[in-house]
Parts: C-alpha cells; structure tokens; sequence
C-alpha cells in the first residue's frame, strides 16, 4: 500500500497492489485469496481493477493502434552489396584530402 515490497510479502483483502505487464501499470485491489494455484478465470474473480488504471490501460491500448509501425517507413529492404558499397563510398567522399602534398613539387 505505497510501499515497495519483495514479491514473497503475503497479500490480504484490501491491499491494493501496482503491478507491471509488459508497457501497461495495471493497479489492482485485492478482494480475496486463495490457497492453492488456479486456472486464470478463478484468479481474475480475486482481485478488481482500479477505475484510474483501466482507463489508463484503455488509453495506452488506443495510442499503441493508433501509431505508425516503425516499419513502414522503410522503403526499401536490405541494401545489396553493390549498393551497400555506393552506399560507403558516398559517406566517406568528405575524408578524402583535395590535394596532395606531393602535387607541389
């Protein structure tokens, strides 16, 4: 309840409990325990979901389908080795001295 705890500390009715899945915080309130393991149905009739954290969760949910895919803004695959080699050769143009010392003599 506010505080940081290690994941042994034993829960009871009314804790309310912050918990991470994935990018999403959820926050929960604990309304009953059980003594053994269960199927997730079960465990989903222990515990309710604060207001404030489902429409967070909800709006996160939202801003992920409305995003632009990172991938679609590649145009073109994998450069072939030809292209990687244009590639190379066009960002180390600039080092290349404009003159040479021996030029002079």
């Amino acid at each position: 309840n506010g505080a940081g705890v290690k994941p042994a500390r034993e829960l009871k009715r009314g804790d309310t409990v912050t918990l991470r899945q994935g990018p999403v915080t959820r926050t929960v309130v604990v309304k009953g325990l059980s003594g053994m393991r269960g199927p997730a149905p079960v465990a989903q009739q222990l515990y309710e979901e604060t207001e404030a954290s489902l429409t967070a969760r909800l709006q996160a949910a939202e801003q992920r389908r409305l995003s632009p895919e990172p991938s679609h803004s590649i145009e073109h695959g994998r450069p072939t080795k030809r292209g990687r080699r244009e590639l190379d050769d066009a960002k180390s143009w600039g080092d290349r001295w404009s003159a040479s010392i021996d030029e002079d003599r």
